[in-house]
């Protein structure tokens, strides 16, 4: 892998105003014309909003205009595998924060939060942790640990930590997994309860997908949270997701079903934004995909604890949806040239846009 390299102040105006350049402006004699000149950050800072982007380490490190581009447009940043247990612990007793520590300080020189994603999962598991003989006793004390280093390393520098993710089937019922087989449903709340503990400041989410709209499985995150937190324990906040296809039809109601959480007091966040297509991309396809990156931040806007709005990587030549979704991709606000897509600009648009006060 190549050094980190270091972008100069001149470099990263560079990068933004050809950014910039790419995303058209409205027709001369508009009203009032989109700052265009203006980053997401900025334009998200405007309504006290994080918006961030999930980041691929090796991209980071070898790519100066995804480099750049990471760190100047927005104001949070995700880390996509560093953190998750396999990259963290690949042996047991084993734990490698080296990567993940590089991404929190880039984070940290350029003024940005810092998402953790994620502690507890049914994937992306070391092979030593699946494979395992333990017995319910053991298995707990070792969840207990990895909870507990991880936030502990990281105590003051992560903002929002993903507690449990994606614990929850279509239907609303409790996902099959190694923890919920061996351990009952009480590991969600232990999860909550040790990361707590080891970092009392940090804000602690449920994350899941599909849940973005009114249904049985939005319907039991909602049950979820709103029964834990009765019970005392530390959950701060909800995310959604956000991973959508536009074959599918873009949902409604998604501002209405963010007001249910943002009702129980509670944080709410998108986390993973993209929006795929079955390829190729066309105009059409490109605008449609747009509204829909569109209605997900109008629903956060509008929720008044909607505290970020992160894409799920921000650029399509590094997207994960080609590799998972046989025949589609071109899900992110930048093409794989880093050309503002429609997506791009109608976010630009919306957060130039916006008031909170008016929206709620």
């Amino acid at each position: 892998m190549k050094a980190l390299r270091l972008v100069t102040a001149a470099a990263v105006t560079s990068s933004l105003a050809l950014l910039s350049l790419t995303a058209a402006g409205p027709a001369a004699g508009a009203e009032e014309p989109v700052p265009w000149d203006r980053s997401l950050r900025e334009l998200a800072a405007d309504d006290r909003l994080r918006v961030g982007t999930a980041v691929d380490m090796n991209a980071l490190a070898e790519d100066v205009p995804y480099r750049s581009i990471a760190g100047s447009e927005f104001s949070s940043v995700t880390p996509e595998n560093v953190m998750k247990w396999d990259a963290l612990e690949p042996r047991r007793g084993e734990r490698d924060y080296a990567a993940a520590d590089r991404l929190v300080r880039f984070a940290e020189q350029r003024g940005q939060k810092v998402r953790g994603h994620v502690l507890v999962w049914h994937s992306q598991l070391p092979s030593w942790l699946t494979q395992g003989d333990f017995t319910k006793e053991e298995l707990r004390s070792i969840l207990r640990r990895h909870v507990t280093e991880t936030v502990r390393h990281f105590k003051g520098r992560v903002w929002h930590w993903d507690v449990v993710n994606e614990a929850f089937n279509e239907d609303g019922t409790l996902r099959e997994s190694i923890w919920l087989r061996e351990l009952g449903p009480g590991y969600i709340a232990d999860a909550f309860r040790w990361a707590h503990q080891a970092d009392p400041r940090a804000k602690l989410f449920y994350n899941d997908y599909n849940i973005e709209w009114a249904g049985p499985k939005s319907d039991a995150v909602l049950d979820l949270v709103r029964t834990l937190r009765a019970e005392g324990v530390p959950v701060h906040g909800v995310g959604f997701q956000g991973h959508w296809g536009i074959q599918y039809g873009l949902p409604g109601g998604v501002a209405e079903n963010f007001k249910r959480f943002d009702d129980l007091g509670v944080q709410t966040a998108v986390t993973e934004a993209d929006v795929r297509m079955i390829m190729p991309a066309d105009e059409e396809k490109l605008a449609t995909q747009a509204e829909g990156y569109r209605r997900m931040l109008d629903a956060c806007l509008r929720a008044r604890h909607c505290v970020s709005f992160t894409v799920w990587g921000f650029t399509d030549k590094y997207s994960w949806v080609p590799g998972t979704f046989e025949g589609e991709g071109a899900a992110n606000i930048l093409d794989e040239d880093y050309q503002a897509k429609p997506a791009y600009r109608t976010l630009q648009s919306t957060l130039a846009d916006s008031s909170r006060a008016t929206l709620r």
